[in-house]
């Protein structure tokens, strides 16, 4: 979307333009002028889908000028920008046709909501509306850290996907060491830190890149940090990721906090990682009651079983009786290629893709894609190298 921008101020100017270029689809400041009486003697060529106004040194008889503006660009929406002080103005805007008002200094919350609804009215579509899903273990050790980040990788690598992944860990999160040996120049609790800068180049220079199309946001490393991080800094980040990824994957851990829980509460699936043990199906009851008094759906949450052995005393069937919940998928337990890989920081399909782990991710990724790619090529046909693969 291609916008006037009109105001003195230029830090304003370049906020917004950051703000913009962090959309999916950008906006495009494509025009400035320098106050209204400039932009109504300065006709813009190529008539904007959206004029900005910043009205905050607008005198009062200027306010005609505004209805003028309007009826130059009958078919932009238009968003003023104003100190809370200009009654007057705002109500001849208002009378204009001028629906977005918002108040100064900017809040990019309200900015990005506003911007929202324009894109609705003029039937903007997003180019990515990324996916979230957050795996959590039931208890400590069932092997969620291993399962999102070789997932996530997967989804990159198979399915051609960009992915981002977030570890959500309030201490000692180390997703990122599972699947590469870069130490993170950057953290959540850093992002968060500079929440005001977040947008799609700031979050992909803050992660650790593990291939072209996945990237991963490292935990907080100082837990005193991780204490200033809020449930709005989440929806933020989530909002921005979503444009510019087609998964987040989330590594929630077992903390449920104001942070795990909003981004819980944003995530289209959640993925409860147990083991076929007594221990971990009573904690996989207790997080499952936590998640219906919360009112998520049952649809929403989808058992997996790590670690998984054919023909033990306790069988999946067993399992779903037990915690009213479907399992939609088992990693067979393949001891020797999980360690090796958790120990050289590499992918398990990247240290041997033809381990049971590895098939496993890629019918993971199969699952969860709904087989997109069957159309072309089978999963399967990337993993082994036969293009031709039907599944």
């Amino acid at each position: 979307m291609k916008a006037l921008m009109i105001t003195r101020d230029t830090q304003l100017h370049a906020e917004v333009a950051a703000q913009g270029t962090a959309r999916m689809p950008p906006l495009q400041l494509s025009a400035g002028r320098d106050g209204l009486r400039d932009a109504v003697e300065r006709v813009v060529p190529e008539p904007p889908q959206l004029v900005i106004v910043d009205a905050s040194e607008v005198a009062p008889a200027e306010a005609e000028l505004l209805e003028r503006l309007a009826r130059m660009y009958p078919g932009a929406a238009f968003m003023l920008l104003t100190d809370g002080h200009q009654q007057e103005l705002m109500i001849r805007a208002m009378r204009a046709g001028m629906r977005e008002v918002l108040a100064l200094p900017l809040q990019h919350k309200a900015f990005h909501e506003a911007m929202d609804r324009i894109d609705v009215q003029a039937g903007v579509t997003q180019q990515r509306d990324g996916k979230v899903l957050a795996f959590l273990s039931c208890k400590g050790g069932s092997g969620a850290t291993f399962i999102s980040t070789n997932f996530g990788y997967a989804l990159a690598t198979l399915a051609e996907k960009k992915v981002l992944l977030i570890d959500l860990h309030g201490q000692f999160g180390d997703a990122a060491l599972y699947v590469s040996d870069q130490k993170p120049a950057m953290t959540l609790a850093d992002v968060c830190q500079q929440i005001a800068r977040v947008d799609g180049a700031f979050l992909a220079s803050c992660l650790v890149h593990v291939s072209p199309g996945f990237g991963v946001l490292a935990a907080a490393d100082d837990p005193t940090l991780a204490l200033d991080m809020t449930a709005e800094h989440m929806d933020t980040i989530l909002r921005v990721a979503r444009q510019h990824y087609d998964y987040i994957v989330l590594d929630v851990g077992r903390q449920i906090d104001p942070m795990s829980l909003r981004a819980l509460d944003g995530a289209n699936a959640i993925y409860p990682v147990l083991q076929l043990a007594l221990p971990d199906i009573r904690d996989g009851r207790r997080l499952l009651d936590i998640f219906r008094s919360l009112g998520y759906p049952n649809e929403r949450v989808h058992l997996i079983v790590n670690r998984y052995e054919k023909g033990g005393k306790l069988r999946l069937a067993d399992l779903e009786h037990a915690l009213g919940a479907e399992v939609v998928h088992a990693v067979p337990n393949d001891y020797i290629s999980a360690t090796d890989s958790v120990n050289q920081g590499v992918p398990a399909l990247l240290l041997s893709r033809t381990s049971a782990v590895a098939r496993s991710m890629a019918e993971l990724v199969e699952r969860v894609t709904a087989r997109r790619l069957s159309e072309h090529k089978g999963l399967f046909g990337r993993l082994f190298g036969r293009g031709d693969a039907e599944l």
